[in-house]
């Protein structure tokens, strides 16, 4: 089939590789334009426009798909299907009608649905994710299911490190669900009513360290927001600290955010303390916790939000 890839990040790289090394004609592939990033913002193009530029293709990047001009432009390359990973936009219903679009989502539907199912799932302590192809419609991760993967999630495992391996093992599940489609062999499955939950967006803000939690919950928050958008705590100081993985310890209790140093660095918490791996202090890169304490010249503390 000729097909259109939509896709913006790296996790979506993947799915575009497997779709062009597939039996299927890649037509065209949409992502989102140019955004700031790094400490000077500089424009810089998304991991699949530069993918597409290293196959030959012009990566198509409209502000939004309700425009006119763009679904000309994608009617004019007469694609039979399109594959969304990741887009990060909405898909009006006039381009929906026109063939079928197949959307890869990062959960086990519908559980999770929306743009942060990953980070969602281990907040919540989940012991098992995975990875869903489903026909898209015009609401939020609703439409049909055309075939799932499952996945345990480790008891140390980051949101990073679970959404690199659904997406290196969904873009197979992806071409499967495309292959299907192709040979008249796909059978769509409605979504079950019960179990819906949502996932939004995260932010930083809701990334800062909830140190009045018990230690398993910390852990979690902490795997949750790694490495994007980091999670981070306040010092006594006044300065911001971001906080790599963190791991429960059986050391004796402390008050919640009172940082205690010895052979290790260990952090308070409702229950008991969490070890302290990496940390990188503002406008610093990444450092073992041990050389940040050694550096430190007075007694600090975790702030408790309120």
């Amino acid at each position: 089939m000729r097909i259109i890839f939509a896709g913006t990040p790296e996790p979506a790289v993947p799915s575009l590789r497997a779709l062009l090394a597939s039996r299927h004609e890649v037509v065209a592939v949409v992502t989102r334009p140019d955004a700031p990033a790094g400490r000077g913002r500089r424009l810089e193009s998304s991991p699949v426009a530069r993918v597409a530029r290293e196959h030959g293709f012009t990566p198509l990047t409209p502000p939004t798909l309700r425009d006119a001009a763009i679904q000309r432009e994608l009617a004019a390359v007469r694609a039979d299907a399109a594959a969304v990973v990741a887009y990060g936009g909405m898909v009006p219903r006039p381009l929906l009608e026109r063939h079928p679009w197949v959307n890869l989502h990062f959960s086990l539907l519908p559980r999770w649905r929306g743009a942060a199912p990953v980070q969602r799932a281990i907040l919540a302590g989940d012991r098992e994710t995975g990875a869903c192809a489903f026909l898209l419609e015009e609401s939020l991760d609703s439409g049909p299911l055309l075939g799932c993967l499952h996945r345990p999630i480790g008891d140390r495992e980051t949101s990073g490190d679970v959404l690199d391996a659904l997406a290196t093992d969904g873009a197979a599940l992806l071409v499967a669900a495309l292959d299907a489609i192709a040979d008249g062999t796909a059978s769509p499955i409605h979504q079950p009513a019960e179990g819906v939950t949502h996932a939004p967006r995260v932010t930083t803000a809701e990334a800062r360290v909830p140190w009045a939690a018990p230690a398993e919950v910390v852990d979690r928050h902490v795997r949750a927001f790694t490495p994007v958008p980091g999670a981070w705590g306040v010092l006594s100081t006044g300065t911001r600290l971001k906080v790599g993985p963190v791991v429960p310890s059986d050391r004796t209790p402390l008050a919640p955010g009172v940082v205690g140093v010895d052979d290790d660095v260990v952090v308070g918490t409702g229950s008991r303390p969490v070890r302290l791996t990496t940390v990188s202090p503002a406008g610093r890169p990444w450092m073992d916790a041990r050389a940040w304490a050694r550096g430190l010249r007075t007694d600090v503390l975790f702030e408790v939000a309120g």
